[in-house]
């Protein structure tokens, strides 16, 4: 007797059969459990145009893809340094460095009040007020004029250009005034010095504008 293997016998199926065969067998649910959902098919179509898109620009940017990606930082970074220089944090900085915080006294007052803090050993506070005598006094001169928000630099930048004797020193002042009231350091009895000897140099000093007339 001969056993006939079932692979032997020819099968002979039609069209429609095949097609419903094939239907039951995908309507498997193991087959419904590993077909990604929407989300997985946006996220693998998103990741293709990226791809596609990155490979068509790296074709015109030298260096390819790695080029691509270092431009991207240039810019990323070149907004943020917009942002820091222009937007809101640039503006709250500011505002919170200016030289008068609130009601301004005379260049003898803050002369009078830097020395007290001197000879108390508060020289935080005795180069803060000398650092405004400096400035108030020139506005007093009418060399700056006296509108609010000016900054420490701001404030050494416009004095310098009349008074370019001592636009270094004024530089300077304006960096021992940082340093101390927006810096957090210490202020010492030599940056106290330092500018007391700026205020002076500043009261001597004549303007370009009339020593020229």
């Amino acid at each position: 007797m001969v056993t006939l293997l079932l692979t032997d016998v020819p099968v002979d199926i039609d069209r429609d059969s095949a097609r419903r065969a094939a239907a039951e067998e995908l309507s498997d649910p193991r087959y419904q459990a590993a077909k990604p959902n929407a989300v997985q098919e946006f996220g693998q179509w998103l990741a293709e145009q990226l791809g596609k898109l990155l490979n068509g620009v790296s074709n015109v940017v030298p260096g390819g893809i790695f080029g691509v990606l270092l431009v991207l930082v240039v810019l990323i970074v070149l907004v943020v340094v917009i942002r820091l220089r222009t937007g809101k944090i640039a503006r709250t900085s500011r505002a919170d460095r200016v030289v008068f915080g609130g009601r301004r006294q005379s260049a003898d007052d803050y002369r009078r009040a830097a020395a007290e803090a001197a000879a108390a050993g508060r020289y935080d506070d005795a180069v803060r007020d000398r650092f405004r005598a400096v400035v108030r006094a020139l506005e007093e001169r009418a060399l700056l004029d006296a509108r609010s928000g000016r900054t420490a630099d701001e404030a050494a930048a416009e004095a310098g250009v009349l008074l370019p004797n001592v636009a270094a020193d004024l530089r300077q002042g304006a960096r021992l005034f940082d340093d101390v009231h927006y810096g957090g350091r210490e202020g010492t009895e030599a940056a106290y010095r330092t500018l007391t000897e700026l205020d002076e140099r500043c009261r001597r000093e004549r303007p370009v504008a009339m020593a020229a007339s």
